[in-house]
């Protein structure tokens, strides 16, 4: 192997690490953990409904919200991964949630996000959902985001 090959797969590796730490300090509502995770100007894809989030401040907003009001809804032991796999510009994880609504009863959401790779972080991540859970997880900045051309 040459010394760019090894240095390819020391850097695919470094991500490979970024992308599982970004998993778990979400799943422990680890705030700083991960925004840590991320480069300086993280883009957030929102699908199908085509939307963009995009810098840092916006991802800091999201993560406060998402850590003090959509989590403490989830129905965590209910959670299914239907799988995961590592392609060149991320790694994908196909995943069912279940979300605690006020009259107590639990709506299933399936969710494809795909966590996306930069030069030594993620760049953030496209999350494939149903609208309504992408507007109950991004509602403080909805109204902020950029439609998506490309």
């Amino acid at each position: 192997m040459s010394e760019g090959q090894g240095s390819a797969a020391a850097l695919a590796q470094h991500l490979i690490d970024a992308a599982h730490a970004h998993v778990t300090a979400e799943g422990a509502a680890d705030f700083d953990a991960t925004l840590a995770t991320l480069e300086d100007d993280p883009v957030y894809e929102l699908l199908p409904v085509g939307l963009r989030m995009r810098g840092m401040d916006a991802a800091r907003r999201y993560y406060r919200h998402f850590f003090a009001n959509v989590q403490p809804r989830m129905v965590a032991d209910k959670a299914i991964v239907h799988g995961s796999w590592l392609g060149e510009t991320g790694l994908g994880i196909e995943y069912t949630i279940f979300l605690r609504e006020e009259d107590g009863s639990e709506t299933p959401y399936r969710i494809l996000g795909i966590l996306t790779f930069g030069e030594t972080a993620l760049t953030g991540e496209r999350v494939y959902a149903d609208e309504r859970l992408l507007r109950i997880m991004f509602e403080p900045i909805w109204d902020e985001m950029e439609p998506m051309t490309t």
